[in-house]
């Protein structure tokens, strides 16, 4: 059982401010509505934000039909899709792209992940990437700011490159998709969906190799395959990282203990 809080007299606590980053199109209905539900739960304030301020849509493939049997999201996950999808938040984004915008105001920046090709919208922008060259270095502890990525969320942040070129996480511990994960959904499927399960085609790199070519020694790549749930937390910053949608509820479990963690006095 965890501690309880301790608190001094007369502190309070402030609401954390939570931004949810998205492509327009194509994202894993779990990786985004599983921790979208503990979080608005656990009383946070919630955004979402997408490059031109249009309501995200999650994987289609995800949702329904015989993909959704096959693969996709369960049946608590599409029900918590559909509240999430109804949310004022959701249907209201911000933009990631208008020129006054920032990461500064909110605590917690979330990449939700996905394999659908429309992600690359968020993985390839070099809006978004630099406004994480700006925003990570500001999660490194003791601050209070938290950044998180699962699966294909996290190559936004592998792609998000310093002038010298070394990306934010280079010196980070992280997990994503783990290789023999990949393949084994793209070459099991690939006979009825062709190279949907490669975000960027077939014969493309895993994202497991993509993401172990930045960081600075390849061994800071954390590939359970254990199905069972799995996250990590680095030990210089705020910053958590899930596999896949089995990890979506101890990734957001994770994150709100880290928050809690910052209110207890040692």
């Amino acid at each position: 059982m965890d501690e309880p809080q301790i608190m001094s007299p007369g502190t309070s606590i402030s609401t954390p401010k939570v931004l949810i980053m998205m492509a327009d199109y194509g994202h894993d209905p779990t990786e985004t509505a599983v921790p979208y539900t503990a979080l608005k739960i656990a009383g946070y304030d919630i955004k979402f934000a997408t490059e031109n301020g249009r309501p995200p849509r999650c994987d289609k493939k995800m949702l329904e039909g015989f993909t959704q049997k096959l693969l996709g999201a369960k049946k608590e996950a599409i029900s918590m899709y559909k509240k999430m999808a109804l949310s004022d938040e959701m249907r209201h984004p911000i933009s990631w792209s208008t020129t006054d915008f920032t990461l500064d105001t909110f605590d917690l920046v979330l990449f939700p992940g996905g394999h659908e090709k429309g992600v690359r919208q968020i993985i390839e922008s070099p809006i978004v990437h630099k406004l994480v060259v700006d925003y990570f270095p500001k999660t490194k502890k003791p601050s209070k700011k938290v950044i998180a990525a699962v699966c294909h969320g996290v190559m936004v942040l592998s792609e998000s490159k310093n002038v010298d070129g070394s990306s934010v996480i280079r010196d980070c511990n992280t997990t994503a998709l783990p290789a023999k994960f990949e393949q084994a959904a793209y070459w099991g499927t690939r006979a009825i969906l062709g190279d949907y399960y490669k975000t960027y085609g077939h014969g493309s790199e895993n994202v497991e190799d993509a993401i172990k070519k930045v960081l600075a020694d390849p061994t800071q790549f954390k590939a359970s395959l254990n199905p069972g749930p799995f996250t990590v937390e680095d030990e210089q910053y705020n910053y958590i990282s899930a596999r896949y949608p089995a990890d979506a509820e101890l990734f957001a479990e994770e994150i709100i203990k880290l928050f809690e963690s910052f209110n207890k006095i040692v």
